[in-house]
This record gives C-alpha cells, sequence and structure tokens, in this order.
C-alpha cells in the first residue's frame, strides 16, 4: 500500500509501544523509514521490544529507541520529552497507551475510575502538552510556520463509544470522549503552528491486554464475529496502515477527525458492551477475578 520509505526522516513518539497496538504501529513505522521512540512502564518489555524490532528492520542508529516513564507524572512526561527534544526533533506522536475493564458503572470505586481516567485523559494530555509547546516554540522560532511546510502529527487511538456512550466501560468512555474534543480543539487551535491532530477508534483488534479486561474467558474475537456486519474483527495490519497514513505527508487538510475502524459494527450494533446487560451476578464475579489475576500478572512483570 505504501512505498516503503514513506515515513524517511520522521521522528515519532508511542506511548505504550512495548505491547499490543502500540508495538504494531511502531512496527510498521520503522518498516517506513520512521525512526521511533516507545515508552511505557515496563522498561525490561521495552527493551525486548526494541531489539526484536530492530533486528527485524536492520534499524540501527538509533532508529528505535526507548523510554520508561509512566505518562501519569505530568512532571516526569515534560522531563522526557524535554530529552527526547534534546536529541533530535520530533514528528509525530501517537497517544496509545491505556488503560480499560469492564464493570458495572455503580460497582466501580473511585480508584478504578481514576486508574483509568488518569491514563487515557490526563496522560494523554500530558504527552501532547508537553510535544506541542516544544513544536510551536521551535516554529515560533523559525519565524514561524508557513502553510506549504512539512506539519507535525498526533495521533490519539479512540474508541467508537465516544459517539454513543460505553456501557460498562464509562470511564473510558469518558476519557476518551475528552481525547476527542482534545483532538477536534487543539486541531484548530495549533493548525497555525503546523500540528494537525486526528483520532482513530478501532473496533475489536484482539491483543492479550484488551481481551484480559473487556472479553475475560471469551474466545478472542467471537463476540464481534457474531456481531460484526463482515463476521470478523479487525485485523493488526488494518490498524497499521491507517496509522502509517495518518503519519505521513501527503493530506495535511485531514486534521481533527475521529476516524473509526471497525467493519461498521458501531453503526449496526453501538460497537459498545450493551450486551452485557444480560450477565448475572456469578458472571460478573468471575470476569472481576479475571481481571484481577491479569492485574497481578502485569505488577509481577512490571517489578521483575
Amino acid at each position: 500500500m505504501f512505498k516503503p520509505d514513506v515515513l524517511r526522516g520522521k521522528r515519532v513518539l508511542v506511548s505504550g509501544g512495548g505491547t499490543g497496538l502500540g508495538r504494531g504501529m511502531a512496527d510498521h513505522f520503522l518498516a517506513h523509514g520512521a525512526s521511533v521512540v516507545i515508552c511505557g512502564r515496563r522498561g525490561a518489555v521495552l527493551d525486548a521490544t526494541a531489539a526484536e524490532l530492530a533486528a527485524r528492520h536492520g534499524a540501527g542508529e538509533g532508529r528505535i529507541q526507548t523510554r520508561v516513564l509512566d505518562i501519569r507524572d505530568a512532571e516526569a512526561v515534560d522531563a522526557t520529552v524535554e530529552d527526547l527534544f534534546g536529541d533530535a526533533d520530533l514528528d509525530g506522536l501517537v497517544n496509545n497507551a491505556a488503560g480499560n475493564f469492564i464493570s458495572p458503572t455503580e460497582a466501580l470505586s473511585h480508584r478504578g475510575f481514576d486508574a483509568i481516567a488518569a491514563t487515557v485523559f490526563h496522560g494523554s494530555f500530558y504527552l501532547t502538552h508537553a510535544v506541542g509547546k516544544r513544536w510551536i516554540e521551535r516554529a515560533r522560532a523559525r519565524g514561524g510556520w508557513k502553510p506549504g511546510e512539512p506539519m507535525k502529527s498526533v495521533l490519539s487511538i479512540s474508541v467508537t463509544w465516544v459517539e454513543n456512550g460505553g456501557p460498562y466501560t464509562v470511564p473510558s468512555a469518558m476519557s476518551k470522549a475528552g481525547i476527542a474534543t482534545m483532538t477536534r480543539s487543539l486541531a484548530v487551535e495549533w493548525a497555525r503552528h503546523g500540528i494537525r491532530l486526528n483520532a482513530l477508534g478501532p473496533g475489536e483488534i484482539p491483543t492479550e491486554g484488551m481481551n484480559a479486561r473487556l472479553s475475560p474467558g471469551e474466545i478472542p474475537g467471537e463476540r464481534t464475529r457474531r456481531s460484526n456486519p463482515q463476521g470478523r474483527p479487525g485485523n493488526l495490519s488494518e490498524l497499521q496502515h491507517l496509522a502509517t497514513f495518518l503519519m505521513a505527508d501527503g493530506c495535511d487538510w485531514l486534521s481533527g477527525q475521529c476516524l473509526y475502524l471497525d467493519g461498521a459494527g458501531a453503526l449496526a450494533h453501538g460497537g459498545n458492551f450493551y450486551a452485557l446487560r444480560e450477565w448475572d451476578d456469578a458472571q460478573w464475579q468471575q470476569a472481576r477475578e479475571r481481571i484481577r489475576a491479569q492485574d497481578a500478572r502485569d505488577r509481577a512483570a512490571r517489578s521483575g
């Protein structure tokens, strides 16, 4: 679909880039000539991913770098971004790091809500703000951005639920709605500085983290196979292609948009978790136990 060097010369920061969708996008960016920085909370995971991707793409000379970063910490975000800009400019940012789990909203604790909002809502803003203000400073130092010059690109991973609500995933739906509003607002405010922002909302693309917290105990993709108009979940390659298009030059007038990649699922059945209204207490208890088990495995991996 793309020229092999469509992203040559671009340097892109991907949050949550060590696993799942973030890793997939970083992989595709590298394959098409970009330099990539992946950040996340688990250093060992980041290093393993960087080593594997560097070997796969023959990416030497620092074309893939890692930064251990908790994006919930605004000061740490600003310090890390300052360090990155000290090495070289960034051309793109992907707000991919997220958290989510299914729960009846009345059963949520404030800690459960805050855990999602701190990463998705606050963390995405902290990164966007830290990167964007430096882009603006550099543009001003050059006398201002001029139409026709290359633009910087922010891509935030969203969800289809921002359009019609997210029952049983209210903290995520609220936070992602905020990211959609940030995308639309800053696309207008920062356009004159040569910055464009878009959001990409994928339907189900099975990954370990997503399945463990949103479809615990189910066969990955099975619910989507039953309900989606195309009869299947998404493929990682489809997300990779769209993300690369949005990060590349050539369609700079595309800004402030929330694009949905879900086989028309949200149009057909809402694309959310309304079907969980049919679960009984025993099913919810079983789901909570599976989610807690996954959380324990993640904590062990971070400490290890």
